[in-house]
């Protein structure tokens, strides 16, 4: 593993618990035992920094959950598999801190910029390929089903985040099932 790749794995973890903003050269540079401007040197400054530390995360991310659905036919059958390996991905604490992007977004939503920017723009697109799954399905308003089942994503994160209750991903396994159950 390079310096840079060791730099962006620690740089992922720490955001994934504390927060984009969390994430300082100094603070990278003393717990990786670098120099602040060689940590410096591979990123030229924290927003390059945090695109990076998102890229990895969205690279991290599509190998849990994008990448085992790519066999499974298109439509309802891959949209089913898309969000079973979202509650997987969640449940399997892919992030130690639990959805990277959920905590992410919540971070940055209102923040202009380049961080936002690609936050926003993993985003659209991911929903963008839920939506077009629903559509092969023959959803009758494939983003109001995407927008609902995305939101028991996002409640079913927040319920083992903040409120440390494993229940929730069979609750979410059996919400989404039942709006999926319309179109299998």
């Amino acid at each position: 593993m390079s310096r840079r790749e060791a730099i962006i794995e620690r740089s992922v973890t720490l955001a994934s618990e504390e927060g984009l903003e969390g994430l300082t050269i100094g603070r990278l540079a003393s717990e990786l035992d670098l120099s602040k401007s060689g940590l410096f040197g591979h990123f030229g400054s924290k927003e390059e920094l945090q695109l990076a530390t998102v890229a990895a995360a969205q690279a991290i991310f599509a190998a849990a959950v994008i990448a085992p659905t790519l066999d499974v036919p298109e439509g309802a059958e891959r949209l089913r598999a898309l969000f079973d390996r979202f509650v997987a991905y969640l449940e399997d604490e892919v992030f130690s801190g639990g959805c990277f992007f959920a905590a992410a977004a919540a971070e940055f939503d209102g923040r202009p910029g380049p961080v936002r920017d690609r936050l926003r723009d993993g985003i659209r697109a991911l929903l963008g390929e839920f939506a077009r799954q629903a559509e092969l399905a023959g959803a009758e308003d494939p983003h109001q089903l995407v927008f609902e089942l995305h939101s028991i994503i996002l409640g079913a994160n927040a319920g083992y985040q903040l409120m440390e209750d494993p229940v929730v991903f069979e609750r979410a396994r059996r919400a989404i099932d039942r709006r999926l159950g319309e179109l299998l």
